[in-house]
């Protein structure tokens, strides 16, 4: 928003771009001769557009967030990201898959996944049998995992798979230790500065996170 605040971008503006660093469009500048009359600002919206929940943009930071845990944007972004290869790895669990499951109200949180029934999922549109069991399948084999693909699964703020495999090895793959450490242990750990260990603490001090995090391990999932 700042950027856009500053180049003064609006609706229905022309643009001049480059390509920064070789990747990304940046635009340079808006061709003002070019400027139709009925152009508007655009501010980002002060609410979810999904669950009309308040957004918050930390001071600093570029991106703005809903803020609900229950936002069913959210968790499908969170469950879609649970099952995904280099998480849970959860074959034949796709995006359409978990928009019915959560539209359903079958899935409210990534925990529930492990609690799918195959009647339920072969009552689901356009779902055979046989996919539907191959699912199953799918969700008990995931079962036997790493706490590194675990905690990568998890989303944690800040906390991607190599950091994941960091924090596995240094509490001996302990969950309990490591949801109890403190910012000044996870910070001694080398390649953990202190942002990171402040969004790992943040996240298992909140009670909804562990008790998610307890009905996935009440499932069944173990770590090798």
């Amino acid at each position: 928003q700042n950027e856009i605040d500053r180049k003064d971008i609006r609706i229905g503006d022309t643009v001049l771009i480059q390509r920064a660093g070789d990747v990304i469009p940046e635009v340079l500048k808006v061709i003002l001769e070019k400027r139709p009359g009925n152009t508007i600002s655009y501010v980002i919206p002060a609410n979810c557009p999904v669950c009309t929940h308040e957004v918050f943009r930390p001071e600093g930071e570029a991106v703005a967030r809903c803020q609900n845990m229950e936002c069913p944007a959210q968790v499908k972004g969170r469950i879609d990201h649970f099952v995904s290869k280099g998480c849970m790895d959860i074959d034949g669990f796709g995006t359409k898959l978990v928009d019915q499951l959560v539209e359903k109200e079958l899935l409210k949180n990534v925990a529930d996944i492990y609690s799918l029934n195959l009647i339920q999922l072969s009552e689901l549109e356009r779902m055979a049998e046989k996919s539907a069991k191959n699912i199953m399948d799918a969700i008990t084999a995931s079962k036997k995992s790493s706490m590194a693909r675990f905690l990568h699964a998890l989303g944690i703020r800040n906390v991607g798979e190599h950091a994941s495999k960091v924090l596995e090895k240094s509490f001996s793959g302990n969950m309990n230790n490591l949801m109890d450490a403190e910012i000044e242990a996870l910070t001694a750990i080398h390649e953990i500065g202190g942002i990171m260990a402040e969004s790992i603490v943040d996240f298992f001090k909140d009670t909804s996170n562990r008790n998610v995090i307890q009905a996935c391990l009440n499932a069944g999932i173990q770590f090798e």
